[in-house]
């Protein structure tokens, strides 16, 4: 909780989102394939299309997804293509976040 603490506070000051949304799936029906603890910090703002997570959740306008619908963006061709970046760009995001991971 500590680590999400440090990742939500250096999200705010990235993006300065309207909210953060945090969250953890357990098990093959939460939508986990390999059983093991991750954490998700995600930030929020308005059309964000913010990835697997509970369905429910995705009530922004625009959010890519209606509610219960199905976490598989792999039949979605327009969300699949918005949630898809190259690995450099992957880094760079990761760098500028670490840039701003509070002490």
């Amino acid at each position: 909780m500590v680590a999400a603490k440090r990742v939500a506070q250096a999200l705010v000051t990235t993006y300065e989102p309207l909210g953060i949304l945090t969250f953890q799936n357990n098990g093959v029906f939460s939508g986990q394939e390999t059983p093991h603890f991750h954490f998700h910090v995600v930030p929020r703002q308005k059309g964000s299309d913010w990835g697997v997570g509970p369905a429910q959740l995705a009530t922004f306008d625009g959010a890519g997804r209606q509610r219960g619908a199905s976490h598989d963006a792999g039949e979605d061709p327009q969300r699949r293509a918005r949630v898809q970046v190259s690995s450099g760009r992957l880094a760079e995001i990761a760098g500028l976040i670490r840039s701003n991971l509070p002490e």
